[in-house]
């Protein structure tokens, strides 16, 4: 996409220092915090692993946990007995198989329960070497409206954003499109009139084609 440098620069303008909106001080917390926010908030995410954190403050003391008192911590986030069940199966294997460091290499990580290639691209954007883009929710639709991709498949769109975003912005695009989809292109209702964005955006020109048409 030839107006993809033009795109970046103003995301640049508008969110300079986008980062992650997880809380974490480690690989470890990290980790647990993204397995948590699937279909989850990040706000709710946060509030509930700063209790969890003080309880379980590493892979050695979530993989000694009851099961069910793991449950009880994350009852919140939704979906909480399947991210339990993961979680703790993917401490036990971190502690046993790679004393109680977490692998940072995208072949091993998407193995471990609970994390798919969006995680792992959280993970290793943040700890690790960087090996795609995070596609998100966000990412998704906001991919999708601009026109930088015309796929709905996450692996695809990922590709997709690679082979126009030079690598050395893979970690803090992503961050960037999130922010902005949260701020302004909203899922229900996108402020296109007052996007930055919007005359390098295909949603924005069809649909003021459209309008004209009427």
């Amino acid at each position: 996409m030839d107006n993809i440098h033009n795109i970046i620069g103003i995301l640049d303008e508008l969110y300079p220092d986008a980062a992650c909106s997880l809380n974490n001080m480690d690989i470890y917390q990290l980790t647990i915090a993204t397995i948590l926010s699937a279909q989850c908030t990040d706000e709710r995410v946060n509030l509930v692993t700063k209790s969890f954190f003080e309880k379980y403050p590493n892979f050695y003391a979530l993989a000694d946990a009851p099961l069910d008192d793991i449950k009880n911590e994350i009852r919140s986030t939704g979906f909480y007995n399947n991210k339990a069940m993961n979680i703790k199966e993917l401490a036990k294997i971190v502690v046993r198989k790679y004393n109680g460091e977490m692998p940072l290499t995208m072949d091993i990580l998407v193995t471990l329960p609970g994390i798919g290639r969006k995680t792992a691209n959280v993970l290793l954007g943040e700890y690790g070497e960087v090996e795609g883009i995070v596609v998100d929710t966000h990412v998704k639709r906001l991919a999708n409206l601009i026109g930088l991709s015309k796929s709905n498949d996450p692996e695809r769109i990922e590709k997709d954003l690679t082979e126009i975003i030079p690598k050395n912005r893979w970690r803090k695009i992503s961050h960037q499109l999130i922010q902005h989809g949260r701020n302004v292109c909203i899922a229900r209702k996108p402020k296109c009139d007052i996007c930055r964005i919007n005359k390098y955006c295909k949603f924005f020109m069809t649909s003021n084609i459209d309008k004209k048409d009427i």
